[in-house]
């Protein structure tokens, strides 16, 4: 009844270089752990960072062409456009509107910049 399983025997014990190289690899194995282990807490304290200080800024700004424009709210601004301009047709591109129409019988087109919140150009119309 002596028989004893592979399992159970004793492992016979390992010559001096491979006891080191074994040394050496279990030595390897928990540095990488460890660095594995500080990585992961970095990560996590990045994504903690990012969830915590995104809640307590502003809302987010919707960008077009360098205007950035509040996303929870309109932005509100005032053209002042000449007095007696009467305006004929109205264009827009990114952050600029053209007012095109007739003041004091003369054609003009304004172009009022949302981004500076200005008429930018005066330009009169007119023929050769």
């Amino acid at each position: 009844m002596a028989n004893l399983e592979p399992e159970q025997q004793e492992e016979p014990p390992l010559d001096p270089v491979m006891d080191n190289v074994r040394r050496k690899m279990v030595r390897l194995q928990i540095v990488s752990g460890g660095i594995m282990f500080v990585s992961l807490m970095a990560v996590l304290m990045a994504v903690v960072y990012k969830v915590r200080h995104s809640s307590e800024t502003q809302a987010p700004l919707a960008t077009a062409a360098g205007f950035a424009v509040p996303a929870d709210q309109p932005l509100s601004v005032t053209a002042h456009l000449p007095p007696g301009f009467q305006v004929q047709s109205v264009s827009n591109s990114g952050s600029q509107i053209l007012f095109y129409g007739v003041v004091d019988g003369v054609r003009k087109a304004l172009i009022f910049d949302l981004s500076v919140g200005r008429i930018v150009a005066d330009v009169t119309v007119g023929e050769r």
